[in-house]
């Protein structure tokens, strides 16, 4: 059924989400301001030690203030950004970097080699907090010469330079920093990138304004204003009645039904993101034939079908298949059989039920509630009784950072790298903060990949790694995702393969 724009106009008028001039702005015949309906909050300015800083969902805001040492592109390859060149010396004991010339920070300083030392110092200092500064730490004793800067590698990472176009790998203003301090920041937060901050409302909207000296170039909306919308429902409706051009993460039947509205056009494409279910190494999932069994009962191929719509791709390992590495041989059949042999070896079944707490988010990702629901059905089948709870995306990072999460709890993992240390490594290495799963057997797998110097080598290694970790099921890979994104017909959305969604990418169509 198709949904009038009479009946939605009137919605949202009674509802008083209008403009302030009374005229729905999807329906406008000219867009002055974009304005984005947004699935989650943002906690915090800072990009490199903040309380959100690995969060992927928030990238996209932290990406139109803040510039990455690195550019990347929507296919996930690299390009020069604020760091124009970079590579290791021949025996890879120091690294080089070359920084861009001519580029201001939002208050009009210039941007220099010293901001550059400074922002990877300071994510490299364990008292900062920064959530990978074991990643960092391993380059130090930086020189600068004139725009080049060198420093030592204390041990080596292959993939540094990865790591400075994700997450946390963001050139902060040292400067203005050390002048304004941490609270002085979070209250006006500068960087370089293609938008500055106007107005901040925390948990309600950003107002930002076009960075007109932008180095790559000004955006095309010169206002833009993300709403922080994180009710998935109440997100669809912003685009529908009219007052926001773009959204995104809704569920599939609703985007698949709603994109065919006039003025309406929806995009979906796959991204670096993996719904997962998180095992906690803590009873009952100390048990093998526990974890084995929940894995092998759970019909990823269906629950894809029936409740995304289609949009999605099955996975058994947390590579995808453009993932550098990608095996294909990894797999766990669906086989209910099996898993119910597998708790019957460990004394549990349908009479004798092994019981335990899983959690979730409920809107934070398309059906993600739903997902969990089903998977809990097909578990009471075969006796294993769980619990939902469902919590907020914040409380997820929260109890993940304390190891205090349940004995499992479903997330999404993203790895806009495609490298193994991000998708396997940062996952599941017992000593981030990241990972749930701390046996000994697995951190001793990992631990020599790190530092391996020979590329082969490494991403070989890689694939056992996730080898034992889907024999033994250490973590449940549901899929990877596809990303709706609902907006206007008077707006061009061109989707990043990271997920991150960029105001600077949207154009007038």
């Amino acid at each position: 059924m198709r949904v009038s724009r009479r009946t939605l106009l009137k919605s949202a008028a009674a509802s008083g989400l209008l403009t302030a001039v009374g005229t729905p702005v999807a329906f406008a015949s000219d867009i002055e301001e974009l304005v984005i309906a947004y699935n989650v909050n943002l906690p915090s300015w800072d990009p490199t030690v903040g309380p959100s800083a690995v969060n992927p969902t928030i990238q996209g805001i932290y990406q139109s203030v803040f510039d990455m040492f690195i550019h990347q592109n929507t296919d996930l390859s690299f390009a020069p950004g604020i760091i124009t060149g970079w590579g290791w010396n021949d025996d890879k004991s120091k690294i080089w970097m070359d920084v861009r010339e001519g580029v201001t920070w939002h208050n009009g300083d210039p941007l220099t080699p010293e901001d550059i030392v400074w922002s990877l110092e300071r994510a490299g200092n364990p008292d900062t907090g920064n959530p990978i500064q074991f990643i960092w730490g391993k380059v130090g004793n930086f020189q600068i010469d004139g725009n080049k800067i060198t420093a030592d590698v204390k041990e080596y990472e292959p993939t540094i330079f990865k790591w400075m176009s994700f997450l946390t790998g963001y050139v902060m203003p040292k400067k203005y920093y050390e002048e304004v301090g941490a609270d002085g920041f979070e209250a006006k937060p500068i960087g370089t990138g293609p938008y500055m901050v106007d107005k901040f409302e925390r948990n309600a909207f950003v107002r930002l304004k076009a960075n007109e000296n932008y180095w790559g170039g000004a955006p095309e909306f010169k206002t833009v204003t993300i709403k922080f919308v994180t009710d998935a429902s109440s997100r669809t409706f912003e685009v529908m009645s009219g007052n926001a051009h773009v959204t995104l993460e809704m569920p599939y039947e609703e985007f698949d039904r709603l994109k065919e509205n006039d003025g309406i056009v929806g995009t979906a494409a796959p991204i670096s993101d993996i719904g997962m279910i998180f095992i906690n190494d803590v009873d009952p999932m100390l048990d093998e034939n526990v974890r084995k069994a929940m894995a092998y009962s759970i019909d990823k191929k269906t629950i894809i079908e029936r409740l995304l719509s289609g949009y999605g791709v099955p996975i058994d390992t947390l590579q995808t298949p453009d993932y550098s590495a990608y095996d294909a041989s990894i797999t766990v059949p669906y086989d209910p059989d099996k898993a119910k042999e597998l708790l019957a070896a460990s004394g549990f079944g349908p009479d004798n039920p092994v019981k335990f707490k899983i959690q979730t988010t409920r809107g934070f990702k398309p059906k993600d509630y739903e997902i969990i629901q089903a998977i809990v059905g097909l578990w009471r089948k075969i006796g294993i009784e769980a619990e939902i709870e469902v919590y907020e995306i914040a409380k997820h990072y929260e109890l993940r950072a304390a190891d205090t999460l349940a004995p499992a709890a479903f997330y999404n993992w993203g790895n806009a790298i495609g490298d193994p240390t991000t998708s396997t490594g940062f996952a599941m290495f017992g000593p981030s903060p990241h990972s749930v799963w701390d046996g000994e057997e697995l951190m001793q797998k990992i631990l020599p990949l790190w530092g391996e110097a020979d590329e082969d080598k490494r991403i070989e290694g890689w694939k056992e790694v996730d080898r034992h970790i889907a024999e033994n099921a250490l973590v449940i890979p549901l899929l990877q995702y596809v990303q709706p994104i609902l907006h206007s017909d008077k707006v061009k959305v061109t989707p990043h393969a990271s997920g991150a969604l960029l105001p600077a990418l949207m154009t007038r169509s």
